[in-house]
């Protein structure tokens, strides 16, 4: 498979590494540094894109794909307020998009335990819902496109909680999450329950950027030759 890399950062340079090692063929990279090159005529080359880069970029990159006919898997964050805009895009031009806060799978499968937690949880008012994420120094969004994953689904089984909010002198109502940023930290997503007699938590720590790029990988794999809206539900099969 020829995959096109848009975003040639940490995780472009982890993604290459992988999708080598499975085989496929990186037709075209595109950074910064080459934007321009980034047009129908050379994604035409590529079977897939995998797109990682930020929400200045993201959109317009999703558009040139769909425009090009080409499957784009993205896990560019900061750009949710025009996902309609997105998918409209893709429907219109008979595309594919894959979309995932979070490429790993086990963040994924974190992220059907939290749902189920948290339907449990709706009959224990006594426990109070909070969250914690902590990632390197260089991740400038706060919180992570996966602390919100999380937060939503834990919002659309709560009858307490009404939004998220990073401000910690957060109203009962509202589900505060706690973004720290140190060192070189992969990522790292804490839920906790917390009541007056104890407390039930679950977390997921990441090792590495490998189970993220592997996950991408995967993706491309699965979109190359279809159409509509993809997320790592219909790869997983959960």
């Amino acid at each position: 498979m020829n995959i096109a890399l848009i975003g040639y950062g940490k995780m472009g340079k982890e993604i290459e590494q992988i999708a080598i090692s499975r085989g496929h063929v990186i037709v075209m990279k595109i950074d910064i540094q080459n934007q321009g090159d980034l047009t129908a005529e050379n994604l035409s080359k590529a079977d897939v894109a995998i797109e990682f880069t930020g929400p200045e970029t993201a959109v317009n990159n999703y558009m040139k794909c769909f425009e090009a006919g080409i499957p784009v898997v993205s896990g560019s964050t900061g750009w949710l307020e025009r996902r309609a805009e997105v998918e409209n895009g893709c429907q219109s031009k008979q595309g594919c998009f894959f979309y995932a806060s979070n490429f790993s799978l086990g963040v994924n499968v974190f992220f059907a335990l939290n749902k189920y937690l948290a339907k449990m949880m709706k009959e224990f008012p006594q426990y109070d819902v909070s969250m914690t994420e902590v990632h390197h120094t260089q991740k400038l969004d706060a919180p992570s496109g996966t602390a919100i994953t999380i937060a939503e689904d834990i919002l659309a089984f709560s009858d307490k909680k009404t939004n998220w909010t990073i401000e910690a002198d957060s109203a009962s109502n509202e589900l505060y999450i706690k973004p720290i940023r140190e060192g070189q930290v992969p990522g790292i997503h804490t839920v906790k329950y917390d009541s007056e007699v104890d407390y039930i938590e679950i977390t997921h720590s990441a090792y590495s950027r490998k189970g993220f790029a592997f996950g991408a990988v995967l993706a491309a794999e699965y979109s190359a030759g279809k159409q509509g809206i993809l997320s790592m539900s219909d790869l997983l099969k959960f």
